[in-house]
This record gives C-alpha cells, sequence and structure tokens, in this order.
C-alpha cells in the first residue's frame, strides 16, 4: 500500500490488504490495546486503505495512522447500519481521536406519541412513556421527508394540546389555522372521533414499518391519472414521493427499538475450523463484537464448541446472559438463560449479521495463510479439482482445446496451458487444421488432439494430468478416440464443458455434472475455456486478414508474389495501400503497374460499397 504500512505488524497489513469490499465498521486499537478510533464504511477495503496510501492534509489524521497498531471489523449489510453502529461504538468507548471530532449528537427518531390523539413528528430524545419510536434515521433529510410525505397523506394534528375525554367535554378546544387550511380534523373540538383518527395513525404505522407496498401503489395510480389528464407538474410531484418511497427504509438492523438487552451467537461450520461471533446488544443497540476461532480435533458437533465460546465469552468479558440469540440450543445448560431461535423480525437479521461477521473471519484467515504461503491455496484448489473430477492425482498441468471457424472458412484451433492454476502463455499453441473440410468441429477436435499429443510423445514432453475439450458430448467423444487411438486413453483424464449451462461431461456418462456456480474449480474451468476462445478467436481473425489482403492483391493481374510481399512490407496493411497515392505505390513497383494497382484496389472498394 505505501511506506506506512512498512512499519506495522505482519497482521495488521494482511488484516487491512484482505478486507471485504462490503459495508461496516472499522475500529482502531493502540499498542496497549485500547480503542483510538472507530469509523464507518461504504466499502471497507477502500476506506481502510485511504488511511496508509497518503499523507494527509490535517496533521490529527497522521498522528491517528502513526498509533495505530491493530484494527478489528464489523461487516453490516447496509451503510446506514454502518452509520448506526458506528455512532453506538463510539458513545460506548470515547475513543480518543473520534472526540474531537464528533460530538455526542444522536441520530433522530420519528415518534408518534401515546395520547388519546395521538401526534407524528421528528424527536432526537426517546423517552419510556408508551410512545412508539421509528428509526433512527441517519440522514435527517430523509426523516423530514417522510414527515412531510405523511401530513400530505394524512390530516394529524400537530398542537401540543394535552387533548383528553375531559378536555373535550369542557370545550376549551379552539380551531386553529391548520384546521381551516384542511390540515387538520379538528381533533380539539370533537370534530373527529378517536376511532376515525386512529385509522390514519395506523396507515402512517404501516409506512413507518416499512409497510409501504399500498402506499406505492395508490401513489403509481395517482401518478398514471394525473398524467393522463395531462396534469405533469402535478404527477411528477407524486413520481418524486414514489421515489423517496422506495428508497425509505424505516428501520435498521443495527439499532432497533424493539430489542432491548440481547447477546447473539452466529457460527460459521467448517470440517476443521469452527467460527464463532459473538454480538453484545445494550439498550438495541450493537456495542460489542467479538469472533473466535476452534479447531477441531474429534468431530466435535456445533452445539458442543458453541458452547465453549459461550462459557469462554462468559469468562473472558465478564458477561452475564439472559437472553442469547443463537440458530441451535448448546449443549450445555446455562442458569437463567433463555435461548431464542428466531425465526423472522430483528433478532433474525441480527443472527444473520453475526454469522456473516463469523464467515467473514474465516475467509480472512484462509487468505491470511495462503497469501504467506502460495503453495497452500495451489494446493486446496488443485485437490479440490482433482476430486470432483474423479482423478487419481493433482492436475498441476492443464490443456484445454476449442476449435474456431466462421461459416466454415479458415478453420483454426486452439490450445491453452495452465500450470499450477495459472496460465502459461509460452506454452500455448495454434492450429490451422489441414485434413477436415468444411466445418466440423468433431473431426477438426480429433485431428488437433491427434496432432498435439502425437508430437509432444515424439519429443518426450510432458504430458498434462487433465485435458478439457470446450464443447458437449460430440466433442469429448471425438477427442476421446484421438487419445484411444494412440494409446493415451485411460492415462490422461479428459471432460468437456458445454456453453450452454456450464455442464461438465465425462467420457461414457450420458448426464453431465453441475459444479457449484461459487466453486474454484468451475471458475478455472471458465479460465481455460475463455482463454482457450480468445486465444484461437485472435489467431482466427489474423489469417482470415490475410487470406483477404493475399486474395485481392493476387487478383490484380501483373501482380505477383513478390510485388505483394514488398508492398506488405512497405505499407503494412491492405487498407494502407488503397489510401495510398499512384506515386507512392510506384516506389516500390513502378509507375505504370502502380496505376493498374490504383485503379483495380479503387474499383473493388467501389463494387463492395455498391453492394
Amino acid at each position: 500500500m505505501s511506506r506506512y504500512l512498512d512499519y506495522k505488524s505482519q497482521d495488521l497489513r494482511d488484516k487491512i490488504s484482505l478486507l471485504p469490499d462490503t459495508p461496516g465498521v472499522y475500529i482502531y486499537y493502540n499498542a496497549e490495546g485500547t480503542i483510538i478510533y472507530v469509523g464507518k464504511a461504504k466499502n471497507l477495503k477502500r476506506r481502510v486503505s485511504s488511511y496508509f496510501n497518503r499523507d494527509h492534509d490535517v496533521l490529527r489524521t497522521n498522528l491517528l495512522v502513526k498509533a495505530i497498531a491493530d484494527m478489528n471489523y464489523i461487516v453490516v449489510p447496509t451503510e446506514q447500519d454502518a452509520l448506526n453502529l458506528e455512532s453506538s461504538l463510539i458513545k460506548e468507548y470515547q475513543p480518543h481521536y473520534n472526540v474531537l471530532l464528533k460530538d455526542d449528537k444522536s441520530y433522530p427518531f420519528i415518534v408518534v406519541t401515546n395520547e388519546y390523539f395521538p401526534r407524528v413528528f421528528i424527536t432526537r430524545q426517546t423517552i419510556k412513556d408508551g410512545s412508539k419510536y421509528y428509526g433512527p434515521y441517519t440522514d435527517a433529510a430523509v426523516a423530514k421527508t417522510v414527515i412531510n410525505l405523511i401530513k400530505e397523506l394524512y390530516p394529524l394534528r400537530t398542537c401540543r394540546h394535552a387533548i383528553t375525554p375531559d378536555f373535550l367535554k369542557k370545550g376549551k378546544g379552539r380551531l386553529c389555522l391548520e384546521y381551516h387550511l384542511g390540515r387538520c380534523k379538528g381533533c380539539c373540538t370533537g370534530l373527529i372521533s378517536q376511532t376515525d383518527y386512529f385509522q390514519y395513525i395506523e396507515a402512517v404505522r404501516q409506512i413507518l414499518r416499512g409497510e409501504t407496498r399500498s402506499l406505492m401503489e395508490y401513489l403509481k395510480t395517482e401518478m398514471m391519472r394525473l398524467a393522463s389528464e395531462l396534469k405533469f407538474e402535478e404527477a411528477q410531484a407524486l413520481k418524486d414521493k414514489y421515489k423517496i418511497m422506495e428508497r425509505y427504509q424505516s428501520k435498521s438492523v443495527i439499532v432497533s427499538q424493539t430489542i432491548g438487552d440481547i447477546d447473539v451467537f452466529g457460527y460459521d461450520d467448517n470440517v476443521s475450523d469452527f467460527y464463532v461471533n459473538y454480538l453484545h446488544v445494550r439498550d438495541g443497540v450493537v456495542v460489542k463484537s467479538v469472533t473466535l476461532q476452534y479447531k477441531r480435533r474429534l468431530d466435535e458437533p456445533a452445539e458442543e464448541l458453541l458452547s465453549l465460546a459461550m462459557n469462554e465469552i462468559q469468562s473472558s468479558l465478564g458477561v452475564k446472559f439472559r437472553e442469547v440469540v443463537v440458530r441451535t440450543i448448546p449443549d450445555t445448560e446455562f442458569e437463567n438463560v433463555n435461548f431464542i431461535i428466531p425465526q423472522r423480525g430483528d433478532k433474525l437479521h441480527l443472527l444473520e449479521v453475526s454469522e456473516k461477521n463469523a464467515l467473514q473471519k474465516r475467509v480472512e484467515v484462509v487468505k491470511i495463510v495462503e497469501k504467506r504461503d502460495p503453495e497452500k491455496r495451489t494446493n486446496r484448489v488443485l485437490k479440490q479439482m482433482q476430486d470432483d473430477f474423479r482423478m487419481s492425482e493433482l492436475p498441476r498441468h492443464i490443456e484445454c482445446f476449442d476449435n474456431s471457424n466462421i461459416q466454415g472458412t479458415n478453420p483454426v484451433a486452439s490450445c491453452v496451458v495452465f500450470r499450477d492454476g495459472k496460465p502459461s502463455k509460452k506454452d500455448y499453441r495454434h492450429f490451422n487444421i489441414k485434413t477436415v473440410v468444411g466445418p466440423d468441429d468433431f473431426a477438426s477436435m480429433k485431428e488437433v488432439l491427434t496432432r498435439r499429443y502425437t508430437r509432444l510423445m515424439q519429443e518426450g514432453q510432458e504430458l498434462p494430468q487433465l485435458i478439457i475439450v470446450d464443447g458437449g458430448k460430440g466433442q469429448l467423444s471425438a477427442a476421446v478416440e484421438a487419445l484411444d487411438e494412440i494409446g493415451l486413453r485411460g492415462k490422461i483424464a479428459i471432460v468437456g464443458i458445454a456453453k450452454r449451462l456450464e455442464e461438465i461431461y465425462f467420457p461414457g456418462d450420458s448426464f453431465p455434472l453441475y459444479i457449484n456456480k461459487n466453486s474454484e474449480t468451475l471458475r478455472i474451468v471458465q479460465h481455460l475455456r475463455d482463454e482457450a476462445h480468445r486465444f484461437g478467436i485472435t489467431h482466427h481473425r489474423n489469417r482470415r486478414s490475410k487470406s483477404q489482403i493475399i486474395s485481392e492483391l493476387d487478383s490484380i493481374e501483373g501482380v505477383g508474389s513478390a510485388t505483394r510481399d514488398k508492398l506488405l512490407r512497405h505499407f503494412h496493411s491492405l487498407k494502407k495501400i488503397r489510401e495510398a497515392t499512384v506515386d507512392q505505390i510506384a516506389i516500390i513497383c513502378g509507375r505504370v503497374k502502380a496505376q493498374v494497382i490504383y485503379d483495380t484496389l479503387h474499383r473493388l472498394e467501389n463494387q463492395e460499397s455498391a453492394e
């Protein structure tokens, strides 16, 4: 990255280089293990890297970078969740480098008050009086837009009168300007019943809970109606509201007023490793995240390892569990602990966030190990290919073949070579098809494999462990015939890959193998296939271009191969010869022949244009 990382520990450098391109929060520690800075990021990798790849204009930022000894991060689903989590962690730990840069502001909520005629407004303070709070909104402008939209849709009161049944009986209310403007139904004078008013409130709560489908359908219908009546300005205003509702998210996974103090344990279960992520939630906000790694020794079940992790967290952090959200119940009883396996809602979302962080930790550990020992990754990927393709040895040397022709002209084939899972371009080869007449892909494939491996055997060169042919059962059968005739059948593994659904065909099997779309085996096979296609197409285009040039020049009376070669060496292409003047061509072949060449090429060009 830069000189800023030269003096940092290897662990820190590895963590930064392997950060994911996802939203999240990053936490910096000093040499004593104290949190010194908490930040949010839409893209963790890009944001954290920006600290270390340049000098900063602000001295305090340069001091922060020098003080960083370690880091941790928490991945979350959205940028809004990152903002919420950042705020809660700053309030919890008061990091030194955040204190002067951030005040203790809170994000706004939209509240539906617990009153006889509820009010709906924006607030930054939450009071436990039975009112319902929605949010927080990391962008105050979004909260204001939602409030304005609600006010336009529903006539809700905005006055601060303590309206009660007694207040109404005494007749102390007085209609205000809001009533006369049609923005209130006269709650203070009893012109609307509480039952009717609560229909508005329930609709508002649906919007704030994110149940906006019916509202959006209404807005869309009204927008289309206004547009059909040529009221385009009013239709555009409704379209703007519709777009706002599309972007609107009424609640956050990371901060929720419906959740109190809970603990969440999510895990990622691998054959040899078990990763457990712990989230501590207090007053509805995440304030701590820890991930533990366990190496399996005796094939311990997930329930047992989850118990070990809970016990470790309890003893090391001094946490007393009361309500714990898990995917599966641990096999050890914890006194006075209520375990919850959520099926929906905020608690399920928090569990998914925890599991995502456990998975990310596993990915990070694997990548760090493979970065320090690249051979380990290569062996792992090749071992996976060996298992997927039922091979007896690692496919360290792979060759892939592809045919290329257009309407049967200039048929060619390509062979690309991968060694240890990577392209070996010096070993790439292309073939001009010699014995096949017309567009016959099967016969072409058989010819190319016969020529390729006959020559390798004659020269005593190394044979591949795996051959891949680009095509389905037909091309694979032709390739197998070639290996059979030259005595290599059974000595080299061979498969075919069909283009349409990426299915893998094995010799003698009627049904293909479908490999997981995210598997590294399929990625390497696709890379081989794409390289073979690219290499073959490039050669085919060059050959077609060359044959076209030769055919046009050879068709000119009086121009032999010697003159043709001189012209091509001088002008490099047929296009440049066409663009040349008679005098320029005459330098190569004389005035008389130059005039003939000039006239013939331009006549042919005009004929092509007319066609």
